[in-house]
């Protein structure tokens, strides 16, 4: 048996190299059918988009196309290797997309590492998609990469390494809050990392309901606190007002801990110091926060999800992006909203608690499972998302004023 190393290889060079290519969707096999294709058939929906830009949405694939876009300094966990690096995995986004929600992706590779020459490209060549999806650009850029882009393109802008980590984290967390008797209101969550996943978690659990008292954030330097000077303007907003100055200050007494930094960070001991019925989202890749069974020895009382397939409780982006963008697309929104978010949110909240289908057990090599500690967010290849998730999202789109159609 060839190791993961070989096989992954193999998987990507065999055959046509790469994983996505193009498909035709109209007749091209009679000269009428080149002459209605292209000159002189084509001009008419030219002149037609030429009057509305809306019909482009009528005349062109536009309404099924989605951007992938990155510049590559972020690229999973290996961090800074440029654009063309990151092409497999924006292939391997724009596969996803196709798979699960019939979306024509697209990956495009900007070669720069300053904003404003990244925006501005985006900015040049976002007519094109219905939607554009950011990718593995690095914290803090993204982030004011994002907001620039959501200002000026009419288009959703949706940066996954934030927001989709977000959801699918928040909708596993509401689920073991509910198991382990707990609120988001009055729980203590401690989050270890202040990149861009941990950043948009934060933001969405205070819009959800979480008090921004009870939020503790760390990064490399320790605690986030109101007396110390802040590298940029997006750690600054989940500064408190505290003495403690390490996890091992905050973690005592915590209700949840979230990791969103690196392996091995927070010990049995550290675990030991949690509040009766802790949970913990281990989502360092691959190896997590603290290791599975070490954590499930020390407290028996727990419930832990992690980044990984091969455990209960996968926090995985696919569970998020493609229904997300399916949605905002089928209503031509103009952005993705918070109430989107939250309804996704919600939506996979509920999924988890229904029967799992048979093919979803079959995929995973399992003979049961159902709502409980063990299975807290839906599996990826669960079947029921596309026509669970993209109704509401889309109702939520419409609700929240950001729909065209």
């Amino acid at each position: 048996m060839t190791n993961l190393r070989e096989e992954a290889l193999n998987y990507h060079s065999q055959g046509k190299p790469g994983k996505i290519g193009i498909q035709l969707t109209k007749p091209s096999n009679t000269a009428r059918d080149l002459t209605l294709a292209y000159s002189p058939g084509v001009a008419e929906p030219v002149i037609e988009i030429s009057k509305d830009p809306d019909n482009a949405y009528l005349y062109t694939n536009k309404s099924n196309t989605v951007g992938v876009i990155s510049n590559g300094t972020a690229i999973l966990g290996l961090g800074n290797l440029g654009a063309l690096a990151s092409k497999p995995v924006m292939e391997g986004k724009a596969l996803l997309f196709k798979r699960f929600a019939d979306i024509d992706a697209t990956d495009i590779l900007v070669d720069t590492t300053d904003p404003d020459e990244f925006i501005n490209t985006v900015r040049l060549i976002a007519p094109t998609f219905g939607a554009i999806n950011l990718e593995d650009i690095k914290a803090p850029e993204c982030f004011e990469i994002e907001a620039r882009l959501k200002e000026i393109c009419p288009q959703p802008i949706f940066h996954d390494d934030q927001w989709g980590t977000a959801i699918c984290v928040l909708a596993g967390l509401f689920n073991a809050l509910e198991l382990q008797g707990k609120t988001i209101q009055n729980s203590k969550i401690v989050c270890l990392g202040a990149g861009a996943a941990a950043i948009a978690s934060m933001r969405l659990l205070k819009k959800a309901g979480a008090n921004p008292n009870n939020l503790f954030v760390i990064d490399r330097k320790g605690v986030i606190h109101d007396e110390r000077e802040f590298e940029n303007k997006y750690k600054e907003e989940f500064a408190i007002k505290t003495s403690a100055r390490t996890l091992d200050d905050v973690i005592d007494g915590a209700d949840v801990f979230i990791g969103l930094s690196g392996p091995d960070l927070l010990s049995a001991k550290q675990l030991l110091k949690m509040a009766a019925n802790p949970i913990i989202f281990a989502c360092s890749n691959p190896n997590p926060e603290i290791n599975v069974e070490l954590a499930k020895r020390t407290r028996k009382d727990l419930i832990m999800a992690t980044g990984r397939s091969d455990y209960p409780n996968q926090v995985n982006n696919t569970l998020v992006f493609p229904f997300l963008m399916r949605a905002a697309l089928d209503v031509r929104a103009s952005d993705i909203s918070d109430q989107m978010m939250l309804a996704t949110i919600e939506a996979l909240r509920n999924l988890a608690k229904e029967p799992v289908p048979s093919e979803v057990l079959k995929a995973y090599n399992i003979e049961h499972l159902s709502f409980g500690k063990e299975y807290i967010i839906p599996k990826p290849t669960d079947p029921r998302l596309l026509h669970k998730l993209v109704p509401v999202i889309k109702q939520a789109a419409i609700e929240s004023g950001v729909a065209g159609i």
